[in-house]
């Protein structure tokens, strides 16, 4: 594997620069295939090794790197040195490249590229993920999915990596709305619909109650009445606030399974009602709390007035806001979970918002509040259902689900499934996802139905028939093939460059690790898919002589494991075709 050939390397390049192997094996990185050469395997960048000199007495880099390379010798493993532009390039003995990788790929399973040199002494962290955080009793929308997949990543990716992992659901259910819904369920609000489609109905309250209470200022004074009555504890009130957020979490529940999603924790904003009163007691024990004219309370971060920096911490009927719960539940979270780093995952839009928390939390005196770290995300625009407008979360799958049966459908080649409705759901998921990861997570973009179930072509459902297509390879060949194979039946350039990119994938989880962009890992699925179907036209199985058969799915296998384990990161669950 990639991590045994980098250390091998780097004991060697250890000798010749003075320097220990592990302050080597980082600078020495997998080269990118290219279609039009054959390329050496890994490489050095000689000005890594020169970052400490300052520009003008650093000596000339190609000189450095051809001086380097006439110290160093090939060996068992290297069996080429040569020099790139500012590079020592290094190509790996092709028989050794072919078993290592080949063996390492099946025997490492799901933990393939995790064991890399790259992740070797990584300090094991307690990590706390808040992602998805829907509005209880509001539209379940598409940027709550946006959230919900990216926040889904991260914590998979973590916990691959061998972290302590706690999801945490931070459900929008306090506040004025929940006056407004108490008091429109009151007026228009059934017990039979609110049971058979809990988020739909509370939905058609919300909307309608708002509507009458712009033209009706008693409805207004009522739904103020009933929060007060739910901030005072009132038992009548909480019950049926309690109601509605049961039968949310419940209907969330099923949805989150359908996008293969779970959660450690369901919290909410109210938790933390009582809490944050002790966090606006500390802020005013330190001097931080100041009312202005109208009787709220606020913070100022810069200390001289500056209008940007000012963060309302109180309403002026003493009732928090979302900032002060926020304080309240990272306080909490600390005490609980004594987090080594927790990461909230939402809209751009918020951004200004956390740097104001983790700011107030400094001064506060809680030095853990830069392990805080907010991921944000742009916005999706133009995802509207056949039905409109409306853009619910189930509305969306739904939609997702029945185009790719249609799709499928419409595909001669597609066998007789099982389950033809999940494998559907699946597909469409894998699509949606890849649409949504390929860019920067900070760029907004343009959501396009056509776009999304291309089957050729950077998408999910490419990917997806990539991997059942050579799933079926195994199961029509599979049978007393995979037990050895012969590595000079693979040297071929096809394979090579296969090999060559099953080499790289630690590089890219490594990539992904440090800046929590799922888009190194969709790139390097697409690229292997497309050398998989590239290589699935020429390197035929039936017909050719089992050794070099053999030797061939033990290669496609490989191909099939490490695009299932990267896919599986990115949170899509891969199919086969099997019926």
């Amino acid at each position: 594997m990639a991590c045994g050939f980098r250390r091998s390397i780097a004991c060697q390049l250890s000798r010749v620069l003075d320097l220990p192997p592990e302050n080597l094996i980082k600078s020495i990185s997998a080269i990118p295939i290219s279609r039009k050469e054959e390329v050496a395997d890994f490489q050095l960048c000689v000005d890594s090794l020169l970052e400490n000199n300052n520009d003008h007495s650093r000596p000339d880099i190609q000189v450095q790197a051809t001086r380097l390379a006439e110290k160093l010798k090939c060996d068992t493993v290297v069996s080429e040195i040569s020099t790139g532009r500012g590079t020592v390039n290094f190509k790996i003995n092709r028989e050794l490249l072919t078993k290592t990788v080949l063996q390492q790929v099946i025997n490492d399973g799901s933990k393939y590229g995790l064991k890399s040199e790259l992740f070797s002494g990584l300090p094991q962290k307690k990590i706390v993920v808040e992602f998805s955080s829907p509005n209880v009793a509001k539209k379940f929308h598409v940027g709550h999915l946006r959230s919900t997949i990216i926040g889904n990543f991260i914590a998979n990716l973590k916990e691959a990596l061998g972290h302590q992992v706690t999801r945490i659901n931070y459900l929008g259910d306090w506040g004025m709305q929940f006056g407004l819904l108490g008091t429109g369920f009151q007026l228009f609000g059934y017990e039979e619909k609110l049971q058979s489609n809990p988020l739909q109905h509370l939905f058609e309250v919300y909307v309608q109650v708002n509507k009458e209470a712009a033209d009706d200022k008693n409805i207004g004074k009522s739904a103020h009445e009933f929060f007060q009555r739910l901030e005072l504890g009132d038992t009548q009130a909480l019950a049926l606030w309690q109601k509605f957020r049961d039968l949310s979490i419940e209907e969330y529940v099923r949805i989150y399974k359908r996008l293969g999603v779970h959660f450690d924790e369901y919290s909410g904003e109210s938790f933390y009602r009582e809490k944050s009163q002790e966090v606006l007691k500390l802020l005013d024990s330190k001097g931080l709390l100041q009312k202005t004219v109208k009787g709220t309370a606020i913070v100022d971060l810069s200390g001289n007035g500056d209008p940007s920096s000012i963060c309302t911490v109180m309403r002026s009927d003493g009732t928090s806001l979302y900032a002060t719960r926020d304080l309240a539940a990272a306080i909490d979270r600390m005490d609980k979970y004594n987090f080594d780093t927790m990461i909230y995952v939402t809209d751009k839009g918020q951004t200004k918002h956390f740097q104001q928390v983790f700011q107030m939390l400094q001064i506060m005196g809680y030095d853990w509040a830069e392990r805080c770290q907010h991921v944000p995300f742009g916005v999706v625009q133009g995802m509207k259902t056949r039905r409109g407008n409306v853009t619910f979360l189930e509305d969306v799958l739904n939609e997702i689900r029945s185009r790719m049966l249609q799709n499928m459908a419409s595909i001669k080649t597609t066998k007789e499934l099982e389950n033809p409705q999940q494998t559907a759901e699946r597909v469409g998921l894998a699509a949606l996802i890849i649409q949504d990861f390929r860019g920067l997570l900070l760029s907004d973009y343009q959501f396009s139905w056509d776009r999304v179930f291309q089957s050729r072509g950077d998408t999910g459902v490419f990917l997806q028939y990539t991997h059942a297509r050579l799933h079926s390879l195994e199961e029509t060949f599979g049978c007393g093939y995979l037990n050895d194979f012969n590595t000079a039946c693979l040297q071929d350039p096809q394979s090579v460059s296969i090999l060559q990119h099953l080499l790289r994938f630690d590089e890219v989880l490594c990539r992904s690790s440090q800046d929590l962009q799922p888009r190194h890992i969709v790139s390097y699925l697409l690229t292997l898919s497309h050398l998989a179907a590239m290589a699935h036209k020429t390197l035929l199985i039936k017909d050719s002589p089992p050794e070099v058969a053999g030797a061939r799915l033990h290669l496609f296998r490989a191909v099939r494991s490490v695009l299932a384990n990267g896919m599986k990161l990115l949170g899509i669950t891969p199919v086969t075709l099997t019926a």
